[in-house]
Order: structure tokens, then C-alpha cells, then sequence
């Protein structure tokens, strides 16, 4: 027999390498897939934290004086505060509402020199100067304006969210004068809304503090 192939029979066969198991991908996938994870759970929180600070800084502001109820008021705000959070989370006059915060409830009426806004769509950085008049201005101490006496008397209110706004437009209403009927009045009116439908009896409240009752 030939040395040749005496080892031929002896020499065990050569194998390629072993191709990884399905277990050893998956597990590897796993582990990767977790360490991505974990570091977009770390990252992401923190890149927001810092955009959002970026994005603060970068809002413009401006200082605005502003007179609101008699009272002169000088305060520093973004460019895009409405009047009536300026009023509400600057001021802390929570008489005046936010309904829908479009312009379309009424709810949040106060009267900028002497004119019925809605304040929800007023920016407070145009108001230098101006004189701002809420439902907490309107009585003088201990008396209530007319107005507020006449809702008590007429009960022109249920829930009470839209009274304030009521209220002030209806005296707007009163110094434009537009109280010469009830059809006058609940047309120079209508931008004010009451879900609870008291409608007729904020009429008869106007009317009441107009002299017409």
C-alpha cells in the first residue's frame, strides 16, 4: 500500500467554516437592535429638550404698557400673547373667558378704548397705550354696574361661563348706542354666544339697565 493513500484514508475530511446558527443572528439583531433602541430612548429626549430651549430663545418679545381697569400695567410678553392670556396668566383677571378661542363664542369680550374686541384675537403687543376695560372693572367698590345688577334681577345666566362676556358686550352695546329695541339689541348682541339659550332674559337685562325697563 502507498504512503499516499495511507494518509488519504487516515487525514480526516476538511469542512468549511460553520455559517452562523439562526439562534446566533437573532440574537446578535437583539442585542443591536436594543442598543439602537436604548440610544434613541436617551438621545431623543435630550435633542427636544434642546430645541425646545433653542426655540424659546428665539422668540421674539417685546415690553407693552397697557392701562386695564384704571390700573397701569407695564409687562414684558412674547409677540404672540393674546390679550386675553395676557390678561389671564400675566394680570391673573380670570373674569374673562376662553371659550373657542377663534373669535366665535364671545366669551372673552373686553373693551379696548371703549370698543367691544374679542380679546382671545388681540395680540397685547399692539395695545401700547390703550385702555383695557374687563368684567372686573365694571363696578365701582361695593356697586355693581347696572349691567351685572340687571342679570342678577332678570337671572340672565345659568352655567355663568359666557356671562362675563355678555356682560361687557352688552355694556359696549350700551355706550354705542343699540339699545333702541330688542331686535337692535339682539342683533348688536349676536356675536355673543350662551349655550344654555338665555337669550331673551339677557335682552330684558340690557334693556333694564338701558332704561328701556
Amino acid at each position: 500500500m502507498s504512503t499516499e493513500a495511507s494518509e488519504s484514508a487516515t487525514s480526516p475530511p476538511t469542512r468549511p467554516p460553520s455559517a452562523p446558527s439562526r439562534r446566533t443572528v437573532i440574537a446578535s439583531t437583539t442585542v443591536v437592535g436594543g442598543v439602537i433602541a436604548a440610544g434613541g430612548l436617551v438621545a431623543g429626549p435630550s435633542l427636544l429638550g434642546v430645541e425646545e430651549a433653542a426655540a424659546a430663545e428665539a422668540s421674539p418679545s417685546s415690553r407693552v404698557s397697557l392701562t386695564v381697569n384704571g390700573e397701569r400695567h407695564t409687562v414684558t410678553v412674547d409677540n404672540r400673547t393674546s390679550l386675553l392670556d395676557l390678561l389671564r396668566e400675566h394680570l391673573g383677571l380670570t373674569g374673562s373667558k376662553k371659550g373657542c378661542n377663534a373669535g366665535a363664542c364671545g366669551a372673552c369680550t373686553v373693551l379696548v378704548d371703549g370698543q367691544r374686541v374679542n380679546s382671545c384675537l388681540t395680540l397685547a403687543v399692539r395695545l401700547e397705550g390703550a385702555e383695557v376695560t374687563t368684567v372686573e372693572g365694571l363696578a365701582r367698590g361695593d356697586h355693581l354696574h347696572p349691567l351685572q345688577q340687571a342679570f342678577i334681577d332678570q337671572d340672565a345666566f345659568q352655567c355663568g361661563y359666557c356671562t362675563p362676556g355678555q356682560i361687557v358686550s352688552g355694556v359696549g352695546c350700551m355706550q354705542e348706542g343699540h339699545t333702541g329695541s330688542a331686535e337692535e339689541i339682539r342683533e348688536w348682541m349676536s356675536g355673543n354666544i350662551c349655550r344654555c339659550g338665555c337669550y331673551v332674559k339677557i335682552v330684558r337685562a340690557v334693556e333694564q339697565a338701558s332704561g328701556r325697563k
